[in-house]
Formats: C-alpha cells, sequence, structure tokens
C-alpha cells in the first residue's frame, strides 16, 4: 500500500513550476521581455540591500562563475549594478537599479495574482490554512531555480 499522499512532492513542484511561470508570465505582460525565471531568483537575493556574485552564486546554488555571468547580463540589461562593497574593499555588492525594481514590482504584482486566483478556486482560508502549514515544514527564504 503505497504511503498517504505518496504523490506529494509532484504536487508540490507542479505548484512551484505554476508559480513560477505565472510570476514569468506577469513580469512578460508588463513589458520585461528580456528576463529568464532564473534572473528573477537573483533578483529575490539581490533585493532589498544588494548581495555579492558569491552570496548570489550560493542563493542560486549554481558557480561563482554562473552568477557572474547572470549578474553580467543583469547590468548589461540595465537591470542591476555592481556598486563598492561598504564593508569588503575586494567584493563589489550587485543591486537592483529603477528597472530592476520595477521588475520586482511586477513579480510581486503577478504572485498576488496568482495567490488571488488560488483563493477563487479553494477559498481563502483555505489558501491561507495551507500557507501556515507549509512554513511549518518548510525552510523560509530558499527560493531559487531546480533546474537552470
Amino acid at each position: 500500500m503505497p504511503a498517504p499522499a505518496s504523490d506529494l512532492p509532484l504536487i508540490l513542484l507542479a505548484a512551484a513550476a505554476e508559480v513560477t511561470d505565472a510570476i514569468h508570465a506577469g513580469v512578460t505582460a508588463a513589458g520585461f521581455t528580456d528576463l529568464r525565471p532564473t534572473h528573477g531568483f537573483a533578483f529575490v537575493r539581490m533585493a532589498p540591500d544588494g548581495a555579492t556574485v558569491g552570496e548570489i552564486a550560493d542563493h542560486l546554488g549554481v558557480t561563482k562563475q554562473a552568477a557572474s555571468q547572470l549578474v553580467e547580463e543583469l547590468v548589461t540589461k540595465g537591470y542591476a549594478v555592481r556598486n563598492p562593497h561598504p564593508r569588503d574593499a575586494r567584493a563589489r555588492l550587485i543591486t537592483l537599479t529603477d528597472r530592476g525594481w520595477a521588475v520586482t514590482r511586477a513579480a510581486d504584482a503577478a504572485a498576488n495574482d496568482f495567490t488571488a486566483r488560488w483563493a477563487a478556486v479553494l477559498g481563502g482560508p483555505a489558501v491561507a490554512e495551507l500557507r501556515d502549514r507549509l512554513t511549518r515544514v518548510v525552510r523560509p527564504g530558499r527560493v531559487r531555480p531546480t533546474a537552470w
């Protein structure tokens, strides 16, 4: 006999993919058509106070070289800027530009729309309960892509 809810991991992965797709669609609809979902995961780490390439690499679970290439792309596209690090002369602090913050606001709006759609189907109290129960077993802050 299978374990109760043995398909839960697959359902959670599907839910994560739906959230990612919905936020990316919202960002694209807001006019930011030159970004991939992975960029959004990097934005999460850069907001609100910036991050080093090493911190972004750790957050995304990639090499510093891969994170450096991602940061270069975001800087070139005008979403981020390299600044002197206030406490480490060897490091650079990567922060969002006004354009980067605009993407972040578009992503937040898309996330809110996603939550509202689920609430319309499941009911607000059920969505709140789902959120509360998941926070008991999921480590907060670990928001990163499962694959590049």
